[in-house]
């Protein structure tokens, strides 16, 4: 087996096709965008290069057949905020080969090593934990954009190599047609009423706006939760300007107390129904497919992310901002179903709201690290 640097076209290729080998026969898998990929090795796309460096390898059996691909990442602001200096390994792909596995594995330790690392997360993004980040373990069904999809024994692939899970990811689903429990919505209807308190949707032209607003709620909610680095404002601008292909303005709620930010909502249509017929190739076909495939949309949501300050925490907004979404949601009589993706198993604030909608368990990522 040879392991070789991704660099130049061809080994980009090899690196973003392996994926119709190894999931050749899975009619489950939706191939992710190479564009979307790419994106997060172009230092011009993510602003993550700004303050880090990654690498990224394709693995090569003896016919010089590509078997896996691995790539490693640094991210200086949250490395050195560990026990330890942690890098991060991601976009793990193998075929069922647990030496080829292991290579890929310790190609990237070395070279973390080289790098003044001391463990490494897995499988992660070098981006935001919104997209590309967890190992699935319970739930393989059809994937929504942006959530990590692999076969079962990628499992034991990191258990076996030394990897600990750090926490679990929780993806629950909501039945967008079944009613709210009764208790739920009524403190969510008071809540919505109360005076000084407004729910507001995204208008795109106003993206700086709400991208400042983003980054105060966002930065306060999660300030308290370990190794936490405050997202800038770059990044957010990015990440809504990406979402702008697939964004309903409605589908994006942002709360106000007295006029002060005070929680969000991000639910976006979930894109893989409509890439995957696509293969992962964004070409003129695949962006006529794409468009066509937008205009008839989508029985699935995809709720991203969401915050609130601290300070309203416990106020029911959360709640509010859901019966909001859904007053705009079901005279649509579009979708259906709603994925809450994802909360980790440490949030229970999150986790009682979602119990508390009547939301049902869909699957579970896994968080890992593999201290060197």
């Amino acid at each position: 087996m040879t392991i070789i640097e991704v660099k130049e076209k061809s080994t980009i290729k090899s690196f973003l096709n392996v994926v119709h080998t190894i999931y050749a026969n899975d009619k489950v898998w939706v191939c992710p965008l190479d564009n979307d990929i790419e994106a997060v090795f172009d230092p011009s796309k993510n602003n993550f290069h700004s303050d880090g460096k990654c690498i990224r390898w394709i693995l090569n059996n003896k016919d010089g057949k590509t078997i896996g691909r691995i790539a490693a990442f640094i991210n200086n602001k949250k490395a050195y905020t560990y026990e330890q200096p942690t890098g991060g390994v991601g976009f793990f792909e193998c075929i069922n080969d647990k030496d080829a596995a292991f290579v890929l594995f310790n190609t990237a330790k070395n070279w973390l090593l080289d790098n003044g690392m001391k463990a490494m997360d897995g499988p992660i993004n070098f981006g935001e934990n919104d997209n590309f980040w967890g190992l699935l373990v319970e739930g393989f069904i059809p994937p929504s954009y942006g959530m990590n999809y692999n076969p079962p024994y990628y499992r034991a692939f990191f258990e076996e190599y030394g990897f600990k899970t750090l926490y679990a990811q929780i993806t629950n689903n909501l039945n967008i047609l079944k009613p709210f429990p009764e208790r739920f919505y009524k403190i969510a209807k008071w809540v919505s009423q109360k005076k000084g308190y407004q729910f507001v949707h995204l208008k795109a032209k106003e993206i700086e706006r709400f991208g400042s607003d983003f980054m105060e709620i966002y930065n306060d909610a999660w300030e308290d939760f370990d190794n936490f680095v405050p997202i800038n404002r770059d990044t957010i601008i990015e990440s809504f300007k990406k979402m702008k292909t697939l964004m309903d303005e409605n589908l994006i709620l942002f709360a106000y107390v007295n006029n002060e930010p005070a929680s969000f909502l991000i639910v976006l249509p979930d894109a893989n129904p409509m890439i995957k017929p696509l293969k992962g190739k964004l070409n003129l076909l695949g962006k006529i497919i794409f468009v066509y495939k937008r205009w008839v949309g989508v029985s699935k949501m995809r709720a991203i992310v969401m915050g609130t300050k601290k300070k309203f925490q416990n106020h029911g907004i959360e709640s509010a901002l859901f019966i909001t979404l859904g007053e705009y949601v079901l005279p649509l009589k579009q979708y259906t179903e709603l994925e809450l993706s994802w909360v980790g198993d440490f949030n229970d604030k999150m986790i009682a709201i979602h119990e508390a909608m009547g939301a049902v368990f869909a699957k579970k990522h896994l968080t890992m690290r593999y201290i060197f």
